[in-house]
């Protein structure tokens, strides 16, 4: 069999040993009813770990982000969000589907928005325009390449919007920590609610994790239920998280320098692409390319899977499942590889 290597994204990492002998001996209950003990120990962990009050255990961080919307928003509100952010770009629509609100897109090419250009749609109800329920901010931003925020605009963010509520999706939180030394906490404490994701790079094999203040994480748990999300005796999945939480964040370092010898090996193979390897801080190499799905394409042929995230954008992403050998591979492929 031809070798492959899976770089589509953090996604399909697989359990480690130790969270399937904790799924297997794990404590369980009725989490509907509350008393699914590891449930409640990881959504405390989880709480604890990001600086707030409660979390709220769900099937997909898709969900938390769509909890997020329905528990801060009211029809007909405009969030304001980047352009490429999953809330707006990946996730089928679901927010006006679910929530009957609208996006209010500014440029994230960067990574970040601009304070100056979300304070103009804010002060624009004065001109009669459509109210802002939330400011939406995304850490790490995938389509840019995985770039962590500042923690410095984040703050100033929050002090410039005054009370208006701030949604962090942290589906890689922790590989911005991990990167930038930040920790879970400060970054998340201009939030008034942050979603992350177990089951990417952390390789849990489902779950993810809505937190914010008591009282709004009451009212998530009955979303949570009005869009199916509620689960009973499901504390063999909580297991698995909590030893994510426990043993997988500070391995993410690994992820990132792959990551960064993988960028550099496709700037010099793509030369046309004018993509800066330097911008490759976590796990996620992006680039923009002429013919990016014939290279995706042709690359998988050689056994270097990928994907796109835009007709002319290409996605590596490395996670606990790329080794040190693998990337060696795709380098050797690279410098052998011409674009049919």
């Amino acid at each position: 069999m031809s070798r492959r290597v899976d770089l589509r994204s953090d996604t399909v990492t697989q359990p480690t040993p130790a969270m399937r002998e904790a799924m297997a001996r794990a404590q369980v209950g009725d989490d509907g009813s509350g008393e699914d003990p590891t449930i409640n120990e990881l959504e405390r962990t989880f709480a604890a770990f990001v600086g707030k009050e409660a979390a709220v255990f769900v099937p997909s961080g898709v969900m938390g982000n769509q909890i997020a919307v329905r528990v801060l928003t009211a029809p007909g509100d405009v969030i304001i969000a980047g352009r490429h952010q999953h809330v707006v770009s990946f996730e089928m629509g679901a927010s006006a589907r679910n929530s009957s609100v609208q996006f209010a897109t500014l440029d994230d090419t960067s990574g970040a928005m601009r304070l100056n250009e979300i304070l103009d749609v804010i002060d624009a109800e004065i001109d009669h325009q459509p109210h802002v329920g939330l400011v939406s901010v995304e850490n790490t931003h995938m389509p840019s390449g995985g770039t962590p925020l500042d923690l410095d605009d984040l703050v100033a963010l929050r002090h410039a919007v005054g009370e208006l509520p701030i949604h962090l999706d942290g589906a890689r939180l922790f590989n911005a920590v991990v990167a930038t030394g930040t920790s879970a906490a400060a970054y998340c404490a201009p939030a008034t609610t942050v979603m992350s994701c177990l089951s990417k790079g952390l390789c849990a094999p489902v779950g993810s994790l809505l937190a914010g203040s008591a009282s709004m994480m009451a009212r998530a748990r009955v979303e949570r239920k009005r869009l199916g999300g509620a689960m009973r005796q499901a504390g063999f999945l909580a297991a698995a998280g909590l030893v994510a939480l426990e043993t997988m964040i500070d391995r993410l370092a690994d992820d990132h320098a792959r990551a960064r010898r993988l960028a550099e090996g496709f700037a010099t193979a793509f030369p046309e692409s004018n993509y800066d390897a330097t911008s490759c801080r976590t796990n996620i190499v992006a680039f923009d390319h002429p013919r990016a799905r014939d290279l995706v394409a042709q690359l998988g042929e050689r056994g270097v899977v990928g994907g796109t995230i835009a007709p002319r954008r290409a996605r590596f992403v490395t996670h606990a499942q790329v080794t040190d050998d693998d990337v060696d591979f795709v380098l050797e492929v690279l410098q052998r590889f011409r674009l049919g």
